[in-house]
């Protein structure tokens, strides 16, 4: 992660004090903080990052959670484009008929179901799926999740998702011809 850190630049030095916090969040397990992160950082689709985070969580996760995270990566990747598409289709008819989308990892996921729920949380939170994320937020508390615990799952998620842009950013503006 510090090279990653190396890699945000002064104007957003912000971004870099903000992840230097999120390596200090008590609210969460190790697991369910670097599997929220690695679920986050596979769905900036930012691939230095996903590696940075992915080496990172590794030593901090067992392997189930770290397959966990990365399968709800993968199908919040499609849920969210889908339940967010139902939302902001103005005809509710969509909403009435069946997905008929393959989601079976949302129950073999291997995952403790709070830690998965997080996971879920983080991804919906990046893809801004409101749907989702009231669907998972809902699962959370449910299962005994304080609002200190959500809230720092998003935090993550935002904090992830702007590093993620400002990479991405960089990368671009150095194929530039110096003016």
């Amino acid at each position: 992660m510090q090279t990653i850190r190396d890699r945000i630049p002064e104007y957003a030095k912000d971004l870099r004090l903000n992840l230097d916090a999120l390596a200090k969040i008590d609210s969460l397990t190790l697991t369910q903080l670097w599997g929220s992160a690695l679920a986050a950082a596979l769905a900036t689709r930012n691939d230095e990052l996903v590696r940075a985070v992915a080496a990172e969580a590794r030593t901090h996760m067992a392997e189930p959670a770290f397959v966990a995270a990365r399968t709800a990566a993968a199908l919040m990747g499609m849920n969210n484009v889908y339940y967010r598409s139902l939302h902001l289709v103005s005809n509710a008819e969509y909403g009435n008929l069946p997905a008929r989308l393959r989601m079976q990892g949302l129950a073999t996921h291997g995952a403790e179901k709070l830690d998965f729920e997080l996971f879920c949380l983080t991804v919906s939170a990046v893809n801004g799926c409101g749907k989702c994320l009231d669907s998972h937020e809902h699962e959370l508390k449910k299962r005994g999740a304080s609002a200190l615990q959500v809230q720092d799952a998003i935090r993550i998620a935002s904090v992830l998702h702007a590093i993620a842009g400002v990479l991405d950013g960089e990368r671009a503006l150095a194929t530039l011809q110096p003016a």
